[in-house]
């Protein structure tokens, strides 16, 4: 489990983890007023429109340790009022380590369609990705 948990902490681990994300800079980690771990960065999520046109969307990542080992909430700031909570919890099974990820979004009506369905294609993608992450660790360990 703690493997798992140190690869989802890392901003880092999440280029390629979501097939958005293709940059993370601006990493900063600090303690807040509870003593959890805070890190702050920003993220290129790359977006492609009729394969032609490019937009590289640049997010406000706050990254909590709420429960250290089990449980991280990151809170994305986007531009045009996006706004995405991500909730995981990691629990330590017989087979490894299960993940559950809540999702939470707002967004502006015209909007929401988009980031729903980015949102899900996201989640699944990112399953399957740390899926194939983790067993690719295990075997070359």
């Amino acid at each position: 489990m703690d493997h798992v948990f140190t690869h989802l902490s890392d901003p880092h681990s999440y280029i390629g983890l979501s097939p958005l994300i293709v940059a993370v800079d601006d990493v900063r980690t600090s303690r807040d007023a509870e003593g959890r771990t805070v890190t702050d960065y920003v993220a290129v999520e790359r977006f492609r429109f009729l394969r032609l046109l490019r937009w590289d969307n640049r997010i406000r990542v706050r990254m909590v340790t709420t429960r250290p080992g089990a449980q991280l909430v990151s809170d994305v700031v986007s531009p045009a009022r996006v706004r995405l909570r991500a909730v995981v919890d990691l629990t330590a099974e017989e087979t490894g380590t299960r993940v559950q990820e809540r999702v939470t979004a707002t967004a502006p009506a015209l909007l929401r369609r988009f980031v729903t369905g980015q949102a899900r294609q996201v989640a699944a993608y990112r399953a399957a990705e740390l899926t194939r992450r983790m067993n690719d660790q295990a075997e070359s360990a």
